[in-house]
This record gives structure tokens, C-alpha cells and sequence, in this order.
């Protein structure tokens, strides 16, 4: 049988290919001069940073407080990735909102760039010492990528592990009783974390419940609905579980419900365990909120 030449030809090109010595499977590679470059994720700080003017103990408890935080918005996170916006403890604090926003801001928590975040305890403001009853605030305008712990919060601020006792409950027990609670708070007024989105659209827990009844939209980037949100699915999920300590609500302050900020608070904004006392300088453009936390604007 007589073969064509294109086949001839097709068949000798085949054979070629097929001869080719290959590559030297063994022959060393020219490493790159820096390798961790070129990891996606090169320069990402994984762990909150905290300043030097905090000594061993104050970082420590600093620590374990920011520990307790990613503990809370982690659980909430995975709380609602399990059960989306269906379970009795979302639809309380966020309607029928869908759960994205909410997943997203909790996460932000856990596993944000902490690059531009810094916790410090020299006091650089003044205030720890001028207002006694401050435990720290953010900076603002000062230092938007900074919060201040003041001494305060070392002898006031409980660990998890104190949950759902002493007669704490999450209706009316003020939300900063937890250290895991109160630094939630502080993290998200950093841009870092809370991208200029978290804001306060409501204060008190009468005004949260207000908020997720008729404007769910807000709730879902309110700091103080998902702190109280975190708090409640940890307590009934982890503390005490398929009970936990909503509590009922015993009497409602003064309520405020405010639309979302055109700015960001350019002040700081403090957090203590019990209303300041009258003689206490308080700063300007600062009230009072349900359970004796301070915020400025």
C-alpha cells in the first residue's frame, strides 16, 4: 500500500516531536530574590497591633479582650452562614434583611488587614486622666487609626468565660459588661474595620428593636445592633446553650434613632461601665447613652 506524502510527511514531523530530548527534570532552578512577595497576601498584619507604651500586663489583658471580640463576631459569623436569616435571633435584631451585610461586618472583625489599627495605653489625649470614668475612647480626628484603653477597662471588663452570670442579661445589662463587647465596638469605629460603613443608627436596646422592625437596612451596619446581635447567639449558642440570657426588657430609656452620618465623629468616643459623675469634664458634641456609655460626635 502506497502512502500519500502529506501522510509520509505528518508521520516524519510525529517521529521528531516524539524524539526530542525532554527537559532536564533535575536542573536547578534560579530561586526569586524574594519569594514572600509574591504571596497574595504578602504585607497583610494578621493580629491587632498593640503600642509600646502598654506594658506586659495591659497587653496581655488587651489581648485576650481582642481575642474575646473575634470570638464573638466569629460565632455570629458562622451563626448566621449556618442559618442565614431564618433563625429567632436574626429576624430580632435584623428583620428580614438579607445576611450578606451582616456576615460581611463580622467578618471584617475576624479577618480584616489589622495594618491600620493600633491600641495604646499612654493616654496621648488627656482623657483617661481627665475623666475618671472614661475606660477608653477611639482618637477621631486626633488619630482615626487609634483607640485609647485606660485603666478602667482592667478592673471593670469581664472575659467570656463570666457570660450570662451575675445577672447579666443582653435586654439591660449595659453591652460594654464584656471586654469581647466593648472592643467589638471600638474596632469598628477604625476605618480599617469599620470602612466608614458601621455607624450608630440607634443606641439604646429599645432603639435597636425599633431599628430592625422598621429599617432593617440600617441595622444590619449599626455597631451597636451587632454587638448585641454577637452577644445574644453566643450566650444561647456557646454560654448557656438553647437558653441562653436574652432578658426582657424592664423599662425603656429615652430612645434615639438617627439616620446615618454624612462624616464620620471626628471625637473620640468612650465607653464606661457607669454614667460619669456630675463633676466630670465631658467633653463637647458628647451624651450619654443607655447604661452610662458615652459617645461624641
Amino acid at each position: 500500500m502506497k502512502l500519500s506524502l502529506p501522510v509520509v510527511l505528518a508521520s516524519a514531523y510525529a517521529g521528531a516531536v516524539l524524539a526530542a530530548p525532554l527537559a532536564d527534570l533535575n536542573a536547578a532552578l534560579t530561586p526569586r530574590a524574594d519569594p514572600a512577595q509574591l504571596q497574595w497576601d504578602h504585607g497583610a498584619v494578621n493580629d491587632y497591633p498593640i503600642h509600646h507604651s502598654c506594658n506586659a500586663t495591659e497587653q496581655r489583658i488587651i489581648r485576650r479582650g481582642l481575642q474575646d471580640a473575634i470570638t464573638l463576631a466569629g460565632h455570629a459569623r458562622d451563626h448566621v452562614l449556618r442559618f442565614g436569616n431564618e433563625s429567632a435571633q436574626y429576624r430580632k435584631y435584623f428583620g428580614n434583611a438579607p445576611s450578606s451585610g451582616v456576615i460581611g461586618n463580622l467578618a471584617r472583625i475576624v479577618s480584616a488587614n489589622k495594618a491600620k489599627t493600633l491600641f495604646r495605653c499612654d493616654d496621648p489625649d488627656g482623657n483617661c486622666k481627665n475623666i475618671p470614668t472614661y475606660a477608653g475612647h477611639w482618637r477621631g480626628e486626633n488619630a482615626t487609626d487609634e483607640t485609647v484603653i485606660c485603666p478602667l477597662s482592667y478592673t471593670k471588663r469581664l472575659f467570656l468565660e463570666h457570660f450570662c452570670m451575675g445577672g447579666y442579661t443582653v435586654a439591660n445589662s449595659p453591652r460594654n459588661t464584656y471586654f469581647g463587647t466593648d472592643l467589638i465596638h471600638r474596632l469598628y469605629h477604625m476605618p480599617a474595620i469599620g470602612e466608614d460603613h458601621v455607624g450608630h443608627f440607634a443606641d439604646s436596646y429599645a432603639d435597636v428593636m425599633e431599628l430592625a422592625a422598621h429599617n432593617a437596612t440600617f441595622a444590619t451596619r449599626d455597631s451597636n445592633t451587632l454587638q448585641y446581635f454577637a452577644a445574644e447567639v453566643y450566650a444561647f449558642d456557646i454560654a448557656v446553650p438553647q437558653v441562653g440570657c436574652p432578658g426582657k426588657l424592664e423599662e425603656e430609656s429615652s430612645t434615639t434613632t438617627t439616620m446615618p452620618p454624612t462624616t464620620q465623629p471626628t471625637q473620640g468616643t468612650p465607653t464606661v461601665p457607669h454614667p460619669p459623675a456630675p463633676t466630670a469634664d465631658v467633653p463637647p458634641n458628647c451624651h450619654t447613652h443607655e447604661g452610662g456609655e458615652l459617645h461624641c460626635t
